[in-house]
């Protein structure tokens, strides 16, 4: 018998999103010290099948992209809450979805989401991609990660964001989003953990 103490709720969240060197992990790591939410990193989620195909330069299919997706609607969807005890904040979550069906995979488990879209050039996602040591991405997919988006210009719940400014505005601008979506309290700080000069992702 289920516990009727427990209960499901429900979480904001922001998906950090673009494709690989746009800086997901650096700015979803910001928004989330300054929210207070939970940090996902969604690559962390793939199977080693996927990771394997991507460090030796072959891109992903959407049914290896299936089953990833599908883990990371469930780290979306409502959680169980004990009677008396607060939930978690919200969450952060880093996920490339260049499709607009893979984004609505991620809509359907939770209505309480959007869209932090770090939009740049394929001439500097190429650049960062290529100076980023130690990263299991090959540069020969960014091309493929470009001709796969699906830019969500015209999609309601989406920030776009020019990926190239500072960390540090980038993170107030998410935050000051989110507050506009009425998901965070005062107690939110946008300028927690950024160094006052201007870094980038």
């Amino acid at each position: 018998m289920q516990d009727s103490a427990i209960q499901y709720q429900s979480t904001p969240a922001i998906v950090v999103m673009g494709v690989s060197g746009c800086g997901k992990s650096s700015v979803a790591q910001a928004c989330a010290t300054a929210l207070g939410w939970r940090l996902l990193e969604g690559d962390a989620y793939h199977p080693a099948s996927n990771i394997e195909k991507m460090s030796a330069g072959i891109p992903l299919t959407d049914e290896d992209r299936a089953g990833w997706l599908d883990r990371l609607a469930d780290l979306l969807a409502p959680q169980p809450v004990t009677a008396g005890e607060g939930g978690p904040a919200g969450v952060v979550l880093t996920c490339s979805a260049l499709r607009r069906k893979y984004r609505d995979r991620l809509r359907a488990a939770n209505t309480r989401m959007g869209f932090a879209f770090l939009d740049l050039s394929y001439e500097d996602a190429l650049q960062r991609v290529q100076s980023r040591p130690g990263h299991f991405f090959s540069p020969t997919l960014v091309a493929t990660q470009f001709s796969t988006l699906e830019r969500p210009i015209d999609e309601a719940d989406v920030l776009a964001l020019n990926a190239m400014l500072p960390i540090a505005t980038l993170q107030s601008q998410v935050v000051a989003w989110a507050g506009q979506q009425g998901w965070i309290g005062a107690a939110a700080d946008p300028a927690a953990s950024i160094s006052s000069k201007d870094s980038h992702p």
